[in-house]
């Protein structure tokens, strides 16, 4: 038992103080996709490569419209090596309140060759985007006001490949710690306050998933976790899935990655009960 102590106490605090302090994430790590979008001068290798379609672009009367969509992103990195434009980064807090806002879409004209001339049309938002943004955050404060202070989270296994589910049970060790912020895992929907859904929605699932929503009292937070709870990532929608959770259920908060690291799950466990603190 003495041994035991001496370790922990020579060992300290291993719990990181995120969200106080930015994200310990290894350089190694990759996250999101930064493409340097006024230099981009050919989207076409890119989009070819991409297995899941998170990168595409159409050509219309002279003018290309490029799109990045992290909703469907796997941070596989295959654009990078075929881009000189994109670059892989390791940054993780992506989650955001709305689909749209994983998208964002450039407009180039266009040169004989196919090639793109010069960008005419910076990445934007859509205004659809904003203002379920704007209502988001409404739900956002009045859900505060009722489970800022604590939360219980049942998560629910829709399909996936249980990659999302390690970096899950990962938030309850010693280094994350969700539980310092009031956060618990609860093995009944009856008693949770918000599902955490992984995995695109296999047909089978689909009814389990919805009498698991039902059984969840108000006022109730819907997070879909990974690129497959967001888009239906490498699968989509097809004879045994329903694709992404969005096409069975409301959701609040949107967590894209393939995992998302821990970090990243904090990030949107935390953002959807408006807990975030400024740095």
């Amino acid at each position: 038992m003495f041994e035991t102590l001496r370790q922990s106490l020579n060992v300290g605090v291993a719990t990181t103080a995120y969200p106080a302090t930015p994200p310990e994430v290894s350089t190694r790590a990759r996250g999101r996709p930064e493409i340097d979008w006024p230099a981009w001068q050919d989207a076409r290798p890119a989009a070819a490569i991409c297995p899941t379609g998170a990168i595409n672009c159409r050509d219309e009367a002279g003018v290309r419209t490029a799109e990045l969509d992290l909703g469907k992103c796997i941070f596989c990195g295959l654009c990078a090596d075929v881009d000189r434009a994109i670059r892989m980064t390791n940054q993780c807090e992506l989650a955001v309140r709305t689909r749209e806002r994983l998208r964002s879409t450039a407009r180039y004209e266009l040169r004989p060759d196919g090639t793109q001339a010069r960008m005419i049309e910076a990445p934007q938002i859509s205004e659809t985007g904003e203002k379920t943004e704007a209502l988001g955050r409404e739900l956002q404060n009045r859900i505060h006001s009722l489970l800022g202070r604590s939360l219980h989270i049942r998560e629910v296994d829709a399909g996936s490949c249980n990659g999302c589910e390690v970096e899950i049970n990962a938030l309850s060790g010693p280094i994350y710690d969700l539980e310092r912020f009031g956060i618990h895992l609860v093995a009944s929907p009856r008693h949770a306050d918000m599902l955490l859904v992984t995995g695109p929605v296999t047909r089978n699932m689909e009814l389990a998933l919805r009498k698991t929503y039902d059984a969840t009292p108000e006022p109730r937070l819907v997070v879909a976790v990974g690129a497959c709870g967001c888009s239906g990532g490498m699968f989509g929608r097809n004879y045994a899935t329903c694709g992404s959770v969005d096409s069975v259920l409301p959701v609040d908060v949107y967590i894209p990655g393939c995992p998302p690291n821990p970090f990243a799950l904090l990030h949107g466990i935390l953002l959807a009960v408006g807990r975030l603190e400024k740095r």
